[in-house]
């Protein structure tokens, strides 16, 4: 203790009111830090068939791995605006399991090889902000652009993309076992579908969604919606109104989701956890900022 908190330079009961504050923060626990395999802010998940999850994160930035339970940097993105991947959005895996990632800091989707070393960029900065990237059988890329609000089409080994729809504020996208693409927007109609000819049609009206992220559809067809503001998951048949599958706590800001295993795996980007969730709408934790 300093010289100037002795018992002889203060009176009695300041002396042990000082003891007494020394003590309380010596034996208060330390508040809890953030570790280098911490979750910062993801946004985007995607499942490979080899089981490992791949995850975007916002502030990393970058993608983390997650296999067999260990969180790991899988590519760490320069803090430099404009840089590959400094602003990253979102994945997916191509038809040979290569992964997909869209950046909106190069306007770009980038391929990383089986290695994970410096992806390679497939548009030349044709895209404005990539949302949401699915591959359908052909190999080609489809892209949601929620700048130009429109969905793009990019051949597998890269190239100029082609506007295939007009769509208002699009964010997901997948692909259903006849090709179709299902699209989450924004604006009125939620849930577009479009055809291989290029018509689209409404499968959800109206606005149930509060902010809507991201679709993923089930071995049925049926799809799930994560939202945002609404800390809610959604199930949506064809011809149904859509059902919340999970609603409210622990989700805060669903974001990304995917499937694995009969299940899905979705990122929350304010609860900064990777969540397992089954068909009852159980929630299982993979990541914690804890972990």
């Amino acid at each position: 203790m300093s010289n100037l908190f002795t018992r002889e330079t203060l009176p009695l009961p300041f002396y042990c009111l000082s003891v007494l504050v020394l003590l309380s923060l010596a034996l208060a626990p330390a508040r809890p830090q953030l570790r280098g395999a911490d979750l910062l802010y993801p946004i985007a998940i995607v499942a490979a068939e080899s089981g490992d999850l791949y995850i975007a994160d916002r502030q990393l930035p970058g993608i983390w791995r997650l296999r067999d339970g260990k969180l790991e940097p899988y590519w760490t993105a320069k803090k430099k605006f404009r840089t590959p991947l400094n602003a990253i959005r979102c994945l997916a895996i191509d038809g040979n399991g290569k992964l997909l990632a869209g950046d909106s800091a190069t306007r770009d989707i980038y391929r990383f090889n089986a290695e994970g070393e410096e992806p390679t960029a497939l548009t030349g900065g044709g895209i404005g902000i990539p949302m949401g990237i699915a591959v359908d059988a052909d190999g080609n890329i489809l892209v949601t652009d929620l700048e130009l609000h429109c969905v793009w089409k990019v051949a597998g080994e890269g190239g100029k993309p082609e506007k295939v729809a007009m769509v208002r504020a699009p964010t997901g996208i997948t692909i259903d076992s006849e090709g179709r693409a299902w699209i989450i927007s924004r604006g009125v109609d939620p849930v577009q579908r479009l055809a291989a000819d290029g018509t689209l049609e409404t499968v959800v009206a109206g606005r149930p969604f509060r902010f809507p992220h991201d679709i993923v559809l089930d071995e049925k067809g049926e799809a799930f919606i994560t939202d945002g503001l609404g800390k809610a998951i959604w199930h949506v048949v064809e011809g149904a109104e859509p059902l919340k599958l999970v609603d409210g706590a622990p989700l805060v800001n669903p974001v990304g989701i995917s499937r694995q295993g009969g299940k899905l795996v979705v990122v929350d980007s304010r609860a900064r956890s990777v969540f397992s969730v089954d068909s009852e709408g159980q929630l299982t934790p993979l990541v914690r900022p804890d972990n």
